[in-house]
C-alpha cells in the first residue's frame, strides 16, 4: 500500500520551492527593462499565484513577527496587491475597444499611464526581492522565464460569431431591475462627492477618512452582483453584436467593476502597508523602504485621481442610458388619488412622492388636465400644487412606472404621511425606505 503521508520537508527547503517561480518572474521583469509588451495578464496571473502562496506560507510560519523575514514578506505582499491591481487595469485596456463608451480617449490615456506606473513599481520591486532573497540564502533560479511563457491574450484572430445571443423572450422585469439597481448604485456613490481630481498633497487627507478599502469593496460587490444578474438573465453573449443599448449599459457597470477591483487592491496596500503606523522599529523601517519602491503620493494619485474619478464618471454618465432602458421596459399604468387634505402638495408630501419616484427610477408624471409635471421633482410637484389650489382640484392622476404608482397609492392612503395639521405621521412598513 502506497504511503500517502507527506514527506517531511524543512522550512528552508519549502522557501526555496515556493520562491522558485516567484524569483523567476522577478528575473523576467528585470530583463524586460520596463518594456510594456512584457507585462501581460499571464505574467500578472503568475505573480498573483506565486506571491499568494508565498505570503500564506510565510504568515503561517510567523514572518510578520520576525525581524529577519518581515521585509521579504512585505515585498511579497506588495507585489501581490500591485499585480492584482495591474491585472484589473490590463483587463480594462484589452476590453476598451469593445466597451463602446463615449468620449473614452482621455480615459484610455490615463489608464495606460496607471498601468505604466504599476509596471514601473514592479520593476523597482524585482531587484529588491532578488537581493532580499540572496540575503536570506534563498537559492536564485538559474534563469528567468522566457517571454514566450507570457503571451498577451489578444490576437488578430477572432472566433466565428455563430451563436445568436439575442433572446427574443427576455423578461422585461430583469432589465427593469438591473437598470433600477444601476441608478441606485450611482446615486449612493454620489456620497463620495468626487467630480474632479484632487491636488496630490490633499489625497492623504481623504484616504482612509473619506475613501477607504471597506467602502470601495462594498460598492465592488454591488456592481459585481449587477453584472452577474445581467449575464445570467439578460444577455449571455459577448460585446460584439446584439442589442447595442443593453450591451453598452453592461459596459458602463463592467468598466466600473474592474476599476473598483483595482482601487480596492491598491487601497488595501496603502492602508495596510503604507498608511499604518506602528511603534515597532522594524515596521517603520520596512514601511520607509517600501515607500521608496512604491511612492505613496503617486500610488494615491493613480488610485483616486484615475481610478475613483473614472468610476464616478462612468456611473454618472451611464445614468441617462439606464433611465432610457428603464423607461422602455417598465410596465406603465395610471392611478387616481386624492390630494393631501388641508395643506395640499407643500414640501413634505411633495418630497415623499418625489422620493418614491426616485427610488424606482422610472418615469412618473402628475397629470392635471393637459398639464404634466415630473413627479420625481419636488419643485414640479409644488408647481402642480399651486394649480391644484387655484382650481380647487380634489383628485389628481399619476401616470408611469406601476411600481412607483403602487407606493404612491399607499402614501396617498395615509394622507401623504401627515395629519390635517401638517404634522408627520408614521408611514406604512411598505414605505420604510422613505425614512
Amino acid at each position: 500500500m502506497e504511503d500517502t503521508q507527506e514527506y517531511i520537508i524543512s522550512f528552508r527547503e519549502k522557501v526555496r520551492i515556493f520562491s522558485h517561480d516567484y524569483l523567476r518572474c522577478c528575473e523576467y521583469i528585470i530583463a524586460s527593462n520596463g518594456d510594456r509588451r512584457f507585462f501581460t495578464k499571464k505574467l500578472y496571473s503568475k505573480l498573483i499565484g506565486t506571491t499568494q502562496l508565498m505570503e500564506d506560507f510565510l504568515d503561517f510560519h510567523g514572518a510578520k513577527n520576525n525581524n529577519d523575514w518581515y521585509y521579504y514578506r512585505e515585498l511579497t505582499a506588495t507585489t501581490r496587491h500591485l499585480s492584482l491591481g495591474a491585472y484589473s487595469q490590463k483587463h480594462i485596456t484589452n476590453r476598451l475597444v469593445y466597451y463602446d463608451l463615449p468620449d473614452s480617449e482621455a480615459f484610455e490615456i490615463q489608464g495606460e499611464r496607471t498601468l505604466d506606473f504599476l509596471n514601473a513599481c514592479l520593476c523597482k520591486l524585482a531587484p529588491a526581492i532578488i537581493a532580499e532573497a540572496a540575503r536570506l540564502d534563498i537559492p536564485a533560479p538559474a534563469k528567468g522565464f522566457d517571454p514566450t511563457k507570457f503571451p498577451s491574450i489578444t490576437s488578430t484572430d477572432l472566433l466565428d460569431y455563430d451563436i445568436d445571443d439575442e433572446n427574443k423572450d427576455i423578461q422585461k422585469k430583469h432589465i427593469v431591475k438591473i437598470a433600477s439597481e444601476f441608478l441606485s448604485i450611482a446615486q449612493n456613490f454620489d456620497q463620495l462627492g468626487f467630480y474632479e481630481p484632487y491636488p496630490v498633497d490633499a489625497l492623504a487627507t481623504i484616504v482612509p477618512t473619506k475613501v477607504n478599502e471597506v467602502e470601495i469593496r462594498r460598492f465592488e460587490m454591488l456592481v459585481h452582483n449587477l453584472q452577474s444578474s445581467f449575464d445570467s438573465y439578460v444577455i449571455q453573449g459577448g460585446y460584439r453584436f446584439g442589442n447595442r443599448k443593453l450591451k453598452q449599459l453592461r459596459s458602463y457597470f463592467s468598466v466600473v467593476f474592474h476599476l473598483l477591483q483595482m482601487i480596492g487592491r491598491l487601497l488595501h496596500f496603502y492602508e495596510r502597508h503604507q498608511h499604518r503606523t506602528s511603534f515597532k522599529n522594524i515596521y517603520q523601517q520596512v514601511q520607509e523602504r517600501l515607500s521608496k519602491l512604491v511612492v505613496p503620493e503617486e500610488l494615491l494619485d493613480r488610485t483616486i485621481n484615475y481610478g475613483l474619478f473614472y468610476a464616478c464618471h462612468f456611473l454618472t454618465t451611464g445614468k441617462q442610458l439606464a433611465r432610457e432602458i428603464l423607461n422602455e421596459n417598465i410596465e406603465r399604468g395610471a392611478i387616481t388619488v386624492g390630494i393631501p387634505v388641508k395643506l395640499g402638495f407643500h414640501s413634505r408630501p411633495s418630497l415623499l412622492v418625489a422620493k418614491i419616484v426616485q427610488y424606482f427610477g422610472g418615469q412618473v408624471e402628475l397629470c392635471i388636465g393637459e398639464d404634466r409635471f415630473d413627479a420625481s421633482s419636488v419643485l414640479d410637484i409644488q408647481w402642480a400644487g399651486g394649480k391644484i389650489n387655484k382650481e380647487n382640484i380634489k383628485e389628481v392622476v399619476f401616470e408611469g412606472d406601476v411600481r412607483a404608482l403602487q407606493d404612491i397609492e399607499i402614501l396617498a392612503g395615509v394622507n401623504y404621511g401627515e395629519d390635517t395639521m401638517g404634522k408627520g405621521v408614521p408611514l406604512p412598513k411598505e414605505l420604510l425606505y422613505l425614512r
